[in-house]
């Protein structure tokens, strides 16, 4: 396998990434079965591993510990906070209260004395970013952390980062974890070039989107009754079904799986360090290890971009972020004295 650098880290890491948040309850409850095939994706080269303490409310990082018992220096291992982790509103968010706590609580359940990689979930327009970098230095400068990074920046919120840690002499963040697949290529137009302009590492999230990329899930067949039940409404999105359609015709001339063509876009992109994987099974990891060699050419991805124009979603993801001003509609309204006003 060949590796890539992780931004300007020096980090060398796999243009695949294997993710753990199917290992749990919220997944694959089995943790023999779990350790197996992390243990597989291992043997197969793939050395960077991302979980958090959100998935399957920290039983995931408990099983990638006891995986990288023994094999821990070989994995360039990644965590997350942010996410509720309890019923007391200060055991979530940005704080530095949280994230200290948070981060002793991980590296208890990843039985390491350090993660090399600690992300930021999610955004927290409620807490001064200056405040996250700084208890993230001071847990770099503790050895607990190598380098930091975000998920699910919006650009602004990167580029004000990269300011603040700047004139304030702190740790910047130097990796982002955004959504991205053929039906999601939104960050092709800002968080990519951000990236590729202040040196940071992307690995990519859902590059399957969510599992319509994997030809599962197709026009006029029924949808699979547990993700359904899920809320994953945008397996039923009919644009979303019909560029599928499409993109299976691509998949077939050029002689690989619909899977295998959606992944190998996914790292494509000069911008994109790593594709997340996120299997379930043993079967399903097969599958994706099956197309790791396969490069697209030019021809296709002319083709797929007639399909999904670069730079534009064909709806959303569910799990996708809407910062408080999307989904709020008080915060894009005047008030109605002020309308009429006006």
């Amino acid at each position: 396998m060949k590796y890539r650098t992780l931004g300007r880290t020096g980090i060398k890491v796999s243009p695949y990434c294997l993710g753990a948040m199917m290992f749990g309850a919220a997944g694959n409850p089995d943790h023999d079965d779990a350790v197996k095939i992390i243990h597989k994706a291992l043997d197969a080269g793939i050395n960077f591993v991302d979980t958090a303490d959100a998935y399957s409310r920290g039983e995931s990082e408990e099983i990638v510990g006891k995986a990288l018992k023994g094999r821990r220096d070989q994995v360039v291992l990644a965590t997350k906070a942010h996410l509720p982790m309890g019923d007391d509103p200060n055991q979530r968010g940005n704080s530095r209260r949280w994230l200290v706590r948070a981060l002793d609580d991980s590296l208890r359940r990843l039985q390491t004395d350090h993660v090399d990689l600690y992300q930021i979930h999610r955004p927290a327009p409620d807490t001064d970013v200056e405040e996250t970098l700084s208890a993230l230095t001071d847990l770099v400068r503790a050895g607990k952390v190598r380098t930091i990074g975000t998920s699910t920046f919006p650009a602004s919120d990167l580029v004000e980062a990269q300011w603040v840690a700047e004139r304030r002499g702190l740790e910047r963040f130097r990796t982002e974890q955004p959504p991205y697949s053929i039906l999601n290529r939104g960050i092709e137009r800002e968080v990519l070039p951000a990236c590729e302009r202040y040196g940071m590492g992307a690995l990519v999230w859902s590059p399957l989107a969510q599992g319509m990329l994997t030809g599962r899930y197709r026009k006029g067949r029924p949808t699979d009754g547990l993700r359904a039940n899920r809320g994953y409404r945008h397996l039923t999105d009919e644009r979303r079904l019909d560029t599928v359609e499409q993109l299976i015709l691509v998949a077939r001339d050029a002689g690989i799986s619909l899977t295998h063509l959606a992944m190998a876009f996914a790292i494509a992109h000069p911008g994109v360090t790593s594709a997340i994987l996120g299997p379930r099974t043993m079967d399903h990891l097969d599958d994706l290890l099956a197309g790791a060699e396969i490069t697209l050419t030019d021809e296709i991805l002319d083709r797929i971009d007639t399909i999904v124009p670069a730079g534009t979603d064909v709806g959303a993801l569910d799990m996708a972020y809407n910062p408080p001003t999307i989904e709020h509609p008080h915060l894009r309204r005047r008030l109605p004295h002020e309308r009429s006003a006006a």
